[in-house]
């Protein structure tokens, strides 16, 4: 079984209510983001590929077009901007490229990370 990876980053603005932060991260304020997507499999015997790495980035980039640049409350269907629903929101839309393994999403300068494993059932 092999994992493979590919990643991509995207800054946007956020303003978070309810945090122990308090006043601070209900103002509108911006990070830098990075996302990691992890595809799970064997690689084909024919092109020794466990997926075209082209088709992951196309999907990987309609993603990063939806959240770069954006005031990522104003997003439709991210609910609240937390790492947490940005790791679901990201799965949801790169599901159909591939068996995926799960999505990080990354706050590096805030030494923070989240990652989904998908939906359980």
């Amino acid at each position: 079984m092999w994992e493979l990876t590919k990643s991509f980053r995207f800054e946007a603005a956020h303003a978070l209510s309810g945090t122990t932060l308090g006043d601070a991260s209900m103002e509108i304020h911006g990070h830098s983001f990075r996302a990691e997507v992890t595809i799970r499999g064997t690689p084909d015997p024919e092109t020794g590929m466990v997926m075209d790495l082209g088709l992951l980035d196309r999907s990987m980039a309609e993603v990063q077009k939806t959240l770069d640049h954006r005031l990522l409350n104003k997003v439709e269907a991210l609910g609240q901007p937390t790492l947490e629903n940005l790791s679901r929101f990201i799965w949801e839309r790169v599901a159909h490229a591939g068996q995926l393994a799960r999505v990080s999403v990354h706050r590096d300068s805030c030494n923070e990370s989240c990652t989904y494993f998908g939906p359980q059932g």
